[in-house]
């Protein structure tokens, strides 16, 4: 589990590298601090933060000379597990912005402060996105990349800002600095931005790709990116942008399904796109609908392939895992699965889902 990458090792290599930094700070007591009874009940970010609230308490020194070390601590360590420096800084540093925002910038470039940012965002929001402007302009990608991921609406594992989800306004002022970025590690944000965005405000995302798809090759892929929850969920005009609206000419034959599965086993399934033209461009899906515990069904659409097909037919072979897992757990019953082609269900049949295997 990811909680684990906090082994005693790592606590001690943290403990000697602020030694190294504040004489004064005294190892065994922090690394006991760390490894206290309450450490094996938490999960990875309340391990992040009791690492925080730890750190505040043993250096006993003012808060911009606590910055002063942990960023030359901060050159040590990178990565996901390192964001307990941001945290530092959400929990202690809301009431200095000017040193916050220092210290965020040198922290993000081998972690990510794009939790932290927030909770300024919340408290500063016009200072903190005058701030994000500034980054986005930034010729170091890691802040380009920051000043988008920061301002996401629906930042997964992070605070919503409901005021962004309502209004996301501001976040696109970031998003038109951005969206010609050649970074693809920005790209990626900028269409996790949109995609976002779309899930509250379907309308602004779908006037963003009516003005920028087709621009150019940059733009055409942060478009399509951008545009997946809107595509998953058939938006008829989504689906006519990226030529997607044309499925009547197609269709499918030889379709072969397991007629029972087992939990912990794989569904099987194989089809054939025929049509007497070329196919041309269309979007492959199969979606199963899954028996809940109430026993209704809940539907999760996947993808298969979204590519111009210059052929008359083609042929797909897939499986469908039924291992139970933390995300979804399965119910033994009838479920379903059917093949979309552009947003619309072509054929749909049942199939058991089993009793264990022995």
């Amino acid at each position: 589990m990811l909680k684990n990458v906090y082994t005693k090792e790592y606590i001690k290599n943290l403990a000697l590298k602020i030694k190294d930094n504040y004489k004064e700070f005294d190892t065994d007591k922090f690394i006991d601090s760390i490894f206290d009874n309450t450490w094996e009940s938490l999960e990875l970010k309340a391990r992040m933060r009791h690492i925080a609230i730890n750190l505040d308490k043993r250096l006993a020194l003012t808060y911009d000379k606590q910055l002063e070390i942990l960023k030359e601590v901060s050159k040590d360590f990178s990565s996901f597990e390192a964001m307990f420096f941001q945290d530092f800084v959400e929990v202690f540093g809301l009431d200095d912005f000017e040193e916050s925002m220092k210290a965020l910038e040198v922290f993000t470039q081998d972690s990510s402060s794009e939790f932290a940012i927030r909770q300024f965002i919340l408290k500063y929001e016009d200072k903190t996105m005058t701030q994000m402007k500034i980054w986005s302009q930034s010729s170091n990608e890691h802040l380009r990349r920051l000043s988008c991921e920061g301002c996401r609406p629906r930042l997964p594992w992070a605070i919503a800002l409901s005021k962004f989800k309502k209004d996301p306004t501001k976040v696109f002022e970031i998003i038109e600095f951005l969206k010609n970025d050649k970074s693809l590690y920005v790209k990626k944000s900028v269409a996790n931005n949109l995609n976002d965005i779309s899930k509250d405000n379907p309308h602004l995302v779908i006037n963003f790709i009516k003005t920028n798809l087709g621009v150019s090759k940059n733009l055409d892929w942060i478009c399509k990116h951008a545009s997946r929850t809107l595509l998953k969920k058939a938006d008829k005009e989504i689906l006519k942008l990226f030529s997607f609206d044309k499925s009547k000419h197609v269709d499918i034959q030889n379709f072969s399904c397991d007629l029972s599965v087992k939990i912990n086993e794989s569904l099987n399934f194989s089809f054939e796109l025929v049509s007497q033209e070329e196919i041309g461009n269309v979007r492959i899906e199969y979606a199963i609908d899954y028996l809940k515990s109430n026993k209704n069904h809940n539907k999760k659409v996947f993808m298969i392939s979204q590519n111009e097909i210059k052929s008359n037919s083609k042929k797909f072979i897939k499986k469908q895992s039924f291992k139970n897992m933390s995300t979804r757990k399965h119910y033994l019953g009838i479920h379903y699965i059917s093949i979309l082609i552009n947003g619309e269900e072509i054929i749909k049949k049942e199939f058991l889902l089993d009793d264990t295997c022995n």
